[in-house]
């Protein structure tokens, strides 16, 4: 068997292993190599590291100052806008960045890259797709603890190591989601102008139709309920209770809904959930395109 390596200079080299004498050893291997890739080429062009982690940083102080003269007690007991953006900014730049986990594959498949990769002989494919979602993994974790870090500084507290603990399992579930759907797009889609048009499309009406900025109470009936149909809403709410409750729980309530009560487990079944079904949805595709 023979399985790709990532050399210095980005390109994925060949090693000869023996013909299936370990095949979860060398599925491991080949995602490593294959993940290694996307890091060096993260290292050749950090700017799309440093961006985004300015970006969100930018929308943490920006909006909070645009609502820092806010009435006390618009957003909660003893809450300001900065203490209520914060779960809000972690989670649409987590949500961003998953979902353009796809231009990457996109782009190998009109480079001709993916076509090489398809005809190596991988001893799983999914090799291709596993280092794309670890990569994304890695880089929303790496924003969302320079976000924690800068909310922290701006006086929005800290969560015990517990919470930060659920705070990172929340983005994870989230990111897993967003980027097998963003995945399954990139093997379904013509070409990358269209994965484009999707994620500018996608972004802003889910930001708006969810809780990052604004109550759910403040939203009008019919907002309210999309917002509740939105996942985004289901790891919002959490994150922000653990933020601003020392006491919570997994039976804490974290969000009013029109229908009714949302607790932290029950958010976090719906994200583990969502996760699932996109997962099992873009199964078929996935085995269609690396067969």
């Amino acid at each position: 068997m023979t399985s790709p390596q990532a050399s210095l200079n980005g390109k994925v080299t060949v090693a000869q292993t023996p013909l299936d004498a370990n095949p979860v050893g060398n599925f491991l291997q080949e995602t490593i190599a294959l993940t290694r890739r996307l890091f060096i080429q993260l290292q050749r062009r950090p700017s799309t590291l440093i961006a985004g982690i300015i970006q969100p940083l930018m929308w943490l102080i920006l909006f909070g100052a645009l609502f820092q003269n806010a009435p006390q007690g618009l957003f909660g007991d003893n809450v300001n806008y900065g203490q209520f953006l914060g779960a809000g900014v972690i989670v649409f730049t987590a949500f961003g960045g998953a979902l353009n986990a796809g231009l990457p594959v996109m782009f190998d498949r009109e480079f001709g890259f993916l076509n090489r990769l398809l005809v190596a002989p991988l001893s799983s494919r999914y090799s291709i797709v596993a280092a794309s979602a670890i990569f994304i993994t890695a880089m929303s974790l790496i924003q969302t603890a320079a976000i924690v870090a800068m909310s922290a500084f701006l006086g929005a507290g800290l969560p015990d190591a517990l919470g930060l603990g659920l705070v990172a399992l929340i983005v994870l579930l989230l990111v897993v989601g967003v980027t097998a759907l963003s995945l399954g797009l990139a093997f379904f889609l013509p070409g990358h102008i269209e994965l484009i048009a999707v994620i500018f499309v996608t972004n802003l009406p889910l930001l708006f139709a969810s809780t990052a900025l604004v109550p759910l109470s403040f939203m009008p009936m019919w907002l309210q309920w999309v917002a509740t149909l939105n996942p985004l809403s289901y790891a919002i709410e959490p994150i922000r209770y653990i933020y601003l409750h020392d006491d919570w729980s997994l039976n804490s309530i974290v969000m009013q809904a029109p229908w009714g009560q949302v607790t932290l487990g029950a958010a976090l079944l719906i994200l583990l959930g969502f996760a699932a079904v996109v997962l099992l949805s873009i199964q078929p595709r996935l085995r269609r395109s690396l067969a």
